[in-house]
């Protein structure tokens, strides 16, 4: 799982690289999904979003965690067309 650090805005990127970094089995790839924290975290900015607009700093935040989400929806693709091959 990755984590975000709320404190200092979104942090999963290094995490999901140093995951992807260790070779992870595809059905490793297959199990990742974001922590409670961050499922948190990304349903408070969501909501910030709709209500009063983010800050600066925070739509940085939501644009790194959808680039972070992107990568995980490719290396999950990937992992499962490796284990349908297999």
């Amino acid at each position: 799982m990755w984590n975000a650090d709320t404190q200092a805005g979104f942090s999963g990127l290094a995490e999901v690289l140093e995951f992807l970094a260790h070779l992870p089995s595809p059905e490793e790839i297959l199990a990742l999904k974001p922590s409670e924290a961050l499922q948190q975290y990304i349903e408070n900015l969501l909501e910030k979003n709709r209500t009063v607009g983010l800050t600066v700093e925070e739509e940085r935040s939501w644009q790194q965690y959808e680039y972070v989400e992107h990568l995980v929806r490719v290396a999950k693709v990937k992992a499962l067309l490796k284990l349908r091959r297999l």
